[in-house]
């Protein structure tokens, strides 16, 4: 190797090792675990909980695809978080029709009385909160809360939810079918390092057995 080419080697190094720990850093993400209480401090299920961290896309991927069933005349799952752009088919696992709707003004639609799984999947283009309905069957509800991130989860029975985010500064933010209507998500800032993290976030709410109004 000749004296100049090696020197033009060797200058090149600091920059690729920068690059290559700048990637590293990006790519970084360590565990988070949201602990979600109500008004009382008892443990909250189905929160959905979701962070927002500047840079990664709003949109879905394309081809993402989400369900939401009814079976026994109800939603399953009742409480939903999607990401925006997300195609929703709505299978009908009953041995009756339904007539699903929604009049919410991030995604107003009827799939009028049917059996099966409609053909066209309903896409939630806009973040927000849909309130979904059958026009045959009152008792039947169900929410669709859609975010601007590839980050979210939902609580378990125990009120946790585990998600994993890259280091720096986010906003956490955590939204639950029992907030007053229309509600917005209780936000709060989050500071991740490289290591397992833990929040805490109390809901002005009251847990029902159902986790649901």
């Amino acid at each position: 190797m000749t004296p100049l080419l090696r020197s033009r080697v060797v200058a090149c190094l600091p920059a690729l090792a920068l690059s290559l720990g700048s990637l590293t850093g990006i790519a970084q993400a360590a565990p988070l675990t949201v602990s979600v209480a109500d008004a009382d401090g008892k443990p909250l299920a189905q929160a959905v909980v979701y962070v927002m961290v500047h840079g990664t896309k709003a949109l879905a991927e394309a081809g993402t695809t989400g369900q939401i069933g009814q079976r026994e005349r109800q939603f399953t799952p009742q409480v939903n978080v999607i990401q925006t752009g997300t195609a929703v088919s709505f299978p009908n696992f009953d041995t009756v029709r339904h007539h699903v709707y929604s009049f919410s003004p991030i995604q107003k639609f009827e799939l009028k009385l049917y059996a099966g799984t409609p053909a066209a999947p309903v896409v939630f283009d806009k973040p927000g909160t849909a309130v979904l309905g059958c026009n045959i069957h009152d008792r039947m509800n169900a929410w669709v809360h859609v975010v601007d991130t590839p980050l979210f989860t939902k609580t378990d029975a125990t009120g946790k939810a585990l998600l994993e985010v890259p280091a720096g500064d986010h906003k956490l933010r955590t939204w639950h079918p029992l907030l007053p209507e229309p509600a917005l998500p209780v936000e709060q800032a989050l500071h991740m390092n490289a290591a397992a993290t833990q929040a805490a976030v109390k809901l002005p709410v009251h847990a029902t057995a159902s986790g649901t109004p």
